[in-house]
């Protein structure tokens, strides 16, 4: 990875978090975008948020707020913020054809080396890079919001991409401090999204049936489920909490069929509930830009101690 450059295809919030995360490994970091101040807003925020870091002992990696930002520039020129680059993250909004678009330009003046990768969390990478001359450098590195906290990057390949393209996305992953998964096919929803929506929908419904209130909801994930799998997942739960997985199996498999059995369709997230749990939550944290980014702040940095923890429990 030595003398590797790091391409960051747009200057947004994913593309901001990534580009401090690649920083924070050591490693040198291109912004591109079309807009000169939206890059310099980007690069203000950038400082802005590591020297928060830095004071509050958060910051990630070896080197000091000054020696990360350092290794960051800016540019507007397409052809010159590709040259040298041997990673490019497409960190546009969820927009098929935006991407599609962007993803053409690249293919048409990168070499045949450079890994051409997006951040989509739920576009599949058949419709992204299908009919690229470059398909077979292309995958999707899927990050969890936002990425400087929450180190899970899902990997996930096109049919034509080339193992050696995954083998070495997942390898920067590892050095940069992430936790890449690799996806062996493409799903809709990749995985992390389809868990996540599995239980937003039983939430919905539950809400929506009046069996439990928003706020007991999300007390049921906060402080029963999400505590024991900020450390262990749900298969290795099974496994602790009978003597393995075979025998959790032999003694739940009924309940859990009974139960499962009694889910409802897909719910449309819209109407009574919608406004039900909007209510309640705005009640508990006021739609006010300033209210919620005090809110957004304060969960980094409950998952900054979190990460921490975790580290420090290996």
């Amino acid at each position: 990875f030595i003398n590797w450059l790091i391409l960051f295809f747009f200057s947004g919030l994913i593309g901001r978090s990534w580009a401090m995360v690649f920083a924070a490994g050591g490693f040198k970091v291109k912004l591109y975008d079309i807009a000169q101040q939206q890059l310099t807003s980007a690069l203000e925020n950038i400082r802005k948020q590591m020297k928060e870091l830095e004071e509050s002992g958060f910051l990630k990696g070896t080197l000091s707020a000054e020696q990360q930002l350092a290794l960051i520039s800016i540019c507007t020129d397409l052809k010159a913020a590709v040259e040298g680059a041997t990673f490019i993250q497409e960190c546009t909004p969820e927009n098929l054809e935006l991407k599609k678009k962007i993803f053409g330009q690249l293919d048409l003046i990168v070499d045949d080396k450079v890994i051409l990768s997006s951040s989509t969390s739920c576009l599949l990478p058949s419709k992204l890079f299908t009919g690229l001359k470059h398909v077979k450098q292309c995958i999707v590195s899927h990050p969890v919001n936002p990425p400087y906290f929450v180190p899970l990057v899902e990997i996930v390949p096109h049919p034509e991409t080339d193992p050696s393209t995954t083998e070495r996305t997942y390898a920067l992953m590892k050095k940069i401090g992430q936790s890449p998964v690799k996806l062996n096919r493409e799903i809709e929803g990749f995985v992390l999204n389809r868990l996540q929506y599995a239980v937003i929908s039983e939430a919905w419904r539950l809400v929506g049936e009046g069996v439990v209130s928003p706020t007991d909801l999300d007390l049921v994930m906060s402080d029963g489920l999400g505590m024991r799998y900020a450390f262990i997942g749900p298969l290795e739960t099974m496994h602790l909490n009978a003597e393995g997985v075979s025998n959790y199996c032999e003694r739940y498999r009924e309940g859990m069929r009974h139960v499962l059995n009694t889910f409802g369709p897909v719910p449309e997230f819209s109407g009574e509930i919608e406004q039900k749990i909007n209510q309640a939550m705005s009640e508990k944290i006021p739609v006010v830009p300033k209210v919620l980014d005090a809110r957004r702040k304060w969960r980094d940095e409950c998952l900054t101690g979190l990460a921490k923890l975790k580290k420090k429990n290996e």
